[in-house]
């Protein structure tokens, strides 16, 4: 797969898929691991992905596949108030509450934001300089005042805004992930608002693509800010 060109963390998740698929059944055993998957409990998109991770293996171990036919049904994202994301942002450590801000004022991927270096970001201007990942574009995005702020009171010893230079990017974001996740679910039980539970890094970036498109109605500046190359994207 790296041979390919599959971003690392692509490769990382393939692994863990079919390890996960050969404690249950053995990979050896084509037909007795496509039971496995009809029986698991897992949504049909899930089985979708997990059959073309199946399918790269068998076709590198040259045993004959024929891929199930899973499709993934597309849903509507989920899109939070306004009002909930504050919430989280006001209630989690000053870190996560800086990294959720500017995934919301910016609708940037949660790698992205990961990856991103205090010089992307101009102070005269108020802006960053987004280094795309995913194959997307780069763009330069605002920020407000209040953002500016909270960056200003994270430590900067290192080049990256957010996680040490001696980190691995992958599992250092997975960290941060889970972190998070045990932070919304306390305030999600302190507020009684299971909503808060739906929020995910990558709802931000819906949240945003759905109130600049409210804002302006012009899907194409919405697929600029968002670094889109296919238009359907944006569209979903």
């Amino acid at each position: 797969m790296r041979k390919q060109g599959y971003r690392e963390s692509t490769c990382r998740y393939a692994v863990q898929v079919l390890n996960h698929v050969n404690r249950h059944a053995p990979l050896t055993n084509p037909d007795a691991v496509k039971a496995y998957l009809a029986n698991a409990t897992c949504s049909e998109g899930r089985k979708e992905r997990i059959s073309w991770d199946l399918l790269r293996y068998y076709n590198w171990k040259c045993i004959p596949f024929e891929k199930p036919r899973y499709r993934r049904v597309e849903k509507l994202p989920f899109i939070p108030l306004d009002s909930e994301i504050d919430q989280l942002v006001s209630s989690c450590g000053h870190k996560t509450a800086t990294f959720l801000q500017l995934l919301k004022e910016t609708g940037m991927r949660c790698g992205e934001a990961w990856n991103a270096k205090w010089s992307d970001v101009d102070y005269e201007r108020n802006v960053i300089v987004v280094q795309p990942e995913k194959h997307s574009k780069s763009r330069i995005l605002k920020l407000t005042n209040r953002l500016i702020s909270m960056l200003n009171r994270l430590s900067k010893d290192s080049i990256y805004i957010f996680r040490k230079q001696t980190q691995d990017s992958i599992n250092s974001l997975l960290y941060m992930r889970r972190n998070f996740e045990r932070q919304r679910k306390s305030v999600a039980e302190k507020l009684q608002n299971p909503r808060l539970l739906q929020i995910h890094f990558h709802t931000l970036r819906h949240f945003f693509a759905t109130k600049e498109y409210h804002r302006t109605k012009d899907i194409l500046h919405v697929m600029q800010l968002l670094g889109h190359h296919n238009i359907m994207h944006t569209l979903k």
